[in-house]
């Protein structure tokens, strides 16, 4: 997310190109950090039958190298992206509501329903959720396991991408704004990991409580109280609110 974002950025400053083409060079950036994450990583497990051990540390390994190259490239400073919006805000008669919300809400809301589509309605979407329930069986019904599960990782890349970038623009960029990931790990485990429903109200949910902790125990203790929520989560309701318990089957 921080490296499509900053790809971006650049492109941005050196060619003052709007907001779409930025926002689409930043997903394909993405999409194409997460394949090098697949093939690093991932691949170990899904070929060669590695420990998940493996994969967890070079995921983590792979996180840590890519913001040191960010830190390497950019420095510890902060950068603003350019102003894609010619007003700053948006009045509905007695409301008013910043121009980059609205548009990073409708992004959001657009991506969240094509993904929700695409899984759905086509059969890449089928063969993902065939290779998510039980990978052996899907390659033995003639599923490409390996590209599906790249698939899956350049959509969660590209994703990334579009975050990275309506981050930068709303607050500003730094090395470490990948750090924000907890977060959207926190909504999945209160929502329900693996439903997209789940996802959106784990993070509507971990919004309105961090406000009101923000504003009851002030910005320092809002994040311990978050986490204590979501070991709560994790020991009474592990599947979140809106999970469902899977039984694997052999």
């Amino acid at each position: 997310m921080t490296l499509s974002a900053f790809i971006g950025y650049f492109v941005s400053v050196r060619t003052g190109w709007s907001l779409v083409p930025i926002v689409l060079i930043s997903m394909l950036a993405g999409g194409i950090i997460a394949l090098i994450g697949e093939f690093v990583a991932f691949r170990k497990i899904t070929l060669r039958k590695t420990s998940p051990i493996y994969f967890f540390v070079s995921s983590i390994t792979l996180g840590t190298l890519y913001e040191g190259i960010v830190t390497i490239w950019v420095g510890p400073n902060f950068y603003n992206y350019p102003r894609f919006f010619k007003s700053l805000v948006i009045r509905f008669g007695g409301f008013v509501i910043s121009t980059s919300d609205l548009i990073m809400f409708i992004s959001s809301a657009v991506a969240l329903i094509l993904l929700v589509l695409f899984i759905q309605k086509t059969r890449l979407g089928r063969a993902l959720r065939s290779v998510s329930f039980d990978r052996d069986t899907a390659g033995l019904m003639g599923i490409n396991v390996t590209g599906t599960i790249q698939l899956a990782f350049f959509i969660s890349g590209a994703l990334a991408g579009l975050s990275g970038v309506f981050l930068g623009i709303n607050y500003t960029l730094y090395p470490q704004l990948g750090n924000l990931v907890v977060k959207g790990f926190i909504a999945s485990v209160i929502g329900g990991l693996g439903s997209i429903l789940g996802a959106v109200i784990g993070a509507v949910l971990l919004g309105l409580i961090e406000t009101l902790l923000i504003n009851y125990v002030g910005s320092g203790y809002a994040p311990v109280f978050i986490f204590l929520i979501m070991l709560v989560f994790l020991l009474v309701r592990p599947r979140g609110i809106a999970g469902t318990n899977i039984q694997e089957k052999a």
